[in-house]
């Protein structure tokens, strides 16, 4: 079998997850070492090990190495078989992390997959289940990948308890798309996550997104979770312009007042609107993987962040691809081709 000798120093879990992907997409294996070499906990942490281990049960492949804490990890594909598969990351570890780990593996198998996932939703430094829904899964959709995605139980950093339930249908080949144009703006609209927390912190942070970006600021936008699994709250921003949308989330924490979060997520929704590119930064970097399994694609994004050119040099070792990014009015256009 081919193997790629891969070194994670400079890269966080993304890498780990792309080149788990890239392998089962592939057939060619890989050896990672320094696995999150420069974070304050380096190595394998449960949502990675639990990635690993759903990479590895959908695509019946032999792991070395995979263990809480590892630095080092072999891993060697097999065939990817569609079915039901049900993973839990046992805490607050990001399911929508586990999920594109296998998605495109499984919408190349031969049959339908159904998968139920456990773990953090709506998680700092993650997708949350609402930009899965509303801005990846409707990307995807355009390339031709059909994805039902359902929402069962909400799950906050860091009790976790959250839970997925996605059904994959078989997409052999994906169309090349250009995401170079959003449109006009159609609308901006702010819900508040709250849970086991007093529903005017909620209140307060979308006022500052009400006097900011002129969201409406009714009660009814703050919704309480129930049952509240643990303490959480997450504001959310959907971004609608006639052909795209964006979603972006700020999250409490301790320390930082109901005001902080609320300006905080709109100085970023700003930054996205006054600029011309059509993809945001998370997205644009979440794209590059299935567009170069389709062999091509383009966007336009405001900033080329590192986790993108970092993921763009990962997947060229995998696939014959070539990604390009030049500049396009105050922003760039990214293109990838064969």
């Amino acid at each position: 079998m081919d193997m790629i000798e891969l070194d994670g120093t400079e890269g966080g879990g993304q890498l780990l997850r792309s080149a788990l992907t890239l392998a089962l997409c592939t057939g060619t294996g890989f050896s990672m070492q320094n696995i999150r070499g420069r974070r304050r906990r380096p190595g394998l942490m449960r949502q990675h090990l639990t990635a690993v281990n759903a990479a590895a049960a959908v695509g019946s492949a032999a792991v070395h190495g995979a263990e809480l804490g590892a630095t080092a990890l072999r891993f060697e594909p097999g065939t990817v078989q569609g079915g039901d598969y049900h993973f839990a990351t046992g805490s607050a570890g990001s399911a929508t992390l586990v999920l594109q780990t296998v998605l495109p593996e499984l919408w190349q198998a031969a049959s339908p997959s159904r998968l139920r996932l456990e773990g953090g939703t709506h998680n700092p430094l993650a997708p949350s289940a609402d930009f899965i829904a509303d801005a990846y899964l409707p990307a995807l959709a355009k390339m031709g990948v059909a994805v039902d995605f359902t929402l069962g139980q909400h799950g906050f950093h860091p009790a976790g308890g959250g839970m997925l339930e996605v059904q994959v249908a078989p997409c052999p080949t994906l169309k090349h798309i250009a995401f170079d144009a959003r449109g006009a703006l159609a609308s901006v609209e702010a819900k508040v996550l709250m849970s086991g927390l007093p529903t005017n912190i909620g209140q307060r942070e979308l006022q500052v997104l009400a006097d900011r970006l002129g969201v409406e600021a009714h009660p009814r936008h703050v919704h309480v979770v129930r049952p509240a699994v643990g303490p959480g709250n997450v504001a959310l921003v959907r971004v609608r312009h006639d052909t795209h949308v964006e979603v972006f989330s700020g999250h409490g924490e301790r320390g930082l007042s109901a005001e902080q979060v609320g300006a905080r997520l709109a100085d970023a929704v700003q930054h996205y609107l006054q600029g011309e590119g059509c993809v945001g930064e998370h997205l644009s970097d979440q794209l590059l993987l299935p567009m170069a399994l389709a062999g091509g694609g383009s966007f336009t994004t405001h900033v080329i962040s590192e986790h993108l050119a970092s993921n763009a040099r990962l997947i060229e070792k995998f696939l014959p691809v070539e990604f390009d990014w030049t500049p396009a009015g105050q922003g760039w256009r990214v293109q990838v081709s064969r």
